[in-house]
């Protein structure tokens, strides 16, 4: 019988699903604590280890006490996956901390502030592209003036 290369993404995705699950009803390690969400699994072909990796808000002390919170909880979150995924042998879990989403919203400062430099470099320079402007069209009234200096004469020269 040919290998699913599918069944371990399912899987995933169903192992994510269930730990998002167990952290919005509450985990009752009291190191777990601010907003913990769960970004990405992934598991072996073999389905023996998962690494479950999560974006935790707060201070790096936080972070760390929240992560060996997760990591303490991780036996207990190991039978519940096993039991609601029906899985034969639960995989063994580890809890990583993705930064993803950390340099996700650096870049979004940084774009903004570019952004906000561009939109002021911008203005700095509309009333001076608004004077060009004004000269280039007393540039052009000038040159379609007649030779003679008659302006009501149509310009004839090519």
């Amino acid at each position: 019988m040919p290998y699913d290369n599918r069944r371990p993404d399912r899987v995933a995705e169903a192992i994510r699903e269930e730990v998002a699950g167990f952290l919005a009803d509450g985990v009752k390690d009291p190191r777990v604590r601010g907003l913990v969400t769960v970004t990405g699994v992934d598991i072996t072909r073999d389905l023996r280890h998962a690494k479950i990796f999560v974006s935790i808000m707060g201070s790096d002390a936080e972070r760390d006490e929240t992560l060996a919170g997760l990591t303490a909880v991780a036996a207990h979150l190991r039978g519940r996956v096993g039991r609601a995924l029906r899985l034969r042998v639960a995989p063994e879990l580890s809890f990583k901390t993705d930064a993803s989403v950390g340099y996700a919203a650096r870049i979004e400062t940084l774009l903004e502030e570019v952004r906000r430099e561009r939109d002021a470099s911008t203005n700095d320079d509309a009333p001076a592209s608004d004077a060009t402007a004004s000269d280039a069209t007393a540039t052009d009234a000038t040159a379609s003036e007649a030779p003679n200096g008659d302006a009501s004469a149509p310009d004839v020269r090519g």
